[in-house]
């Protein structure tokens, strides 16, 4: 019986290994908003009992560099140059040098954003009532503001498990913030607004509300109103001042931010304009 012819091996080479597949990296998210000092409240049976600010605001340095793209330098002028030729006539032409004309400045665009005042109660858009960025300021985000989510106002709160039961014991209608640098660079604010449920109640929000860890500071021209101040360990850190206030139904707090240590008077200048804007709704 004939022997069985043998099966020919496939010969082993290198076992191919697979390319790893790169996994798409995600897009950076938009820059989280800053929000104000994390608050802490208690409340009593028959309404606020106390107000304590935490400090958990985060120091932003500020100076920061214009991140507004710099003006285009004017295209260099090209000066045309007589050529000799033997056509050419012996009094050259002249050539028209182009005049640059000046580029209009685009106007501020105005605010759509409307509200109204009638003695203690605010009505409209909130943000309308925010203090008005000086001239020269820069916005972050837009220069209307921003109106707070739900999950924003209860991060102000500190998160409490309450919140709604909180809120409803406010009268909380809706909140509105905006952060804008100074023309000088040497100072960030921040201005948030609560509509609260009635004048008393946003009196009394800012009578109970105190920060333990900071340097209390008044308030000129307003006694109900108060502040407190933060001064940094060197006069190379950053420094902050906060002002509480509130005006008919609305409660404000101001949250300044500088380099070394806070100067009370520009507190208090914002605190006074705030108050007047709130006030006469502009």
């Amino acid at each position: 019986m004939p022997e069985p012819e043998p099966v020919a091996e496939p010969a082993l080479g290198p076992v191919p290994v697979p390319e790893p597949v790169a996994e798409p990296v995600p897009a950076p998210g938009p820059t989280p908003r800053r929000l104000p000092r994390a608050v802490g409240v208690a409340l009593a049976t028959a309404g606020l009992l106390a107000v304590t600010a935490a400090s958990a605001a985060v120091t932003v340095a500020v100076g920061k560099p214009d991140t507004r793209p710099a003006a285009a330098a004017p295209a260099p002028t090209t000066t045309a140059s007589a050529s000799a030729s033997a056509s050419a006539s012996a009094t050259p032409s002249a050539v028209p040098v182009p005049v640059p004309t000046a580029v209009p400045t685009e106007p501020k665009p105005a605010s759509t954003v409307k509200g109204t005042v009638n003695g203690s109660t605010h009505e409209g858009d909130l943000r309308y009532f925010l203090l008005p960025i000086p001239d020269g300021g820069e916005s972050y985000g837009p220069a209307d503001g921003m109106a707070m989510t739900h999950d924003e106002v209860s991060a102000m709160f500190g998160k409490p498990d309450d919140i709604d039961t909180l809120l409803k014991d406010l009268g909380y209608k809706d909140g509105a913030l905006r952060t804008y640098r100074t023309a000088d660079g040497k100072a960030e604010v921040t201005v948030t607004l609560l509509h609260l449920g009635s004048a008393e109640i946003a009196g009394r929000f800012v009578k109970f509300y105190n920060i333990k860890s900071e340097e209390p500071i008044d308030i000129d021209g307003d006694p109900n109103a108060h502040g407190f101040r933060k001064k940094p360990k060197n006069e190379a850190f950053t420094g902050s001042m906060t002002g509480i206030g509130s005006q008919g139904d609305v409660q404000y707090t101001i949250d300044v931010e500088v380099k070394g240590t806070p100067d009370k008077a520009l507190l208090n200048d914002l605190m006074k304009r705030q108050r007047e804007w709130l006030a006469s709704g502009g």
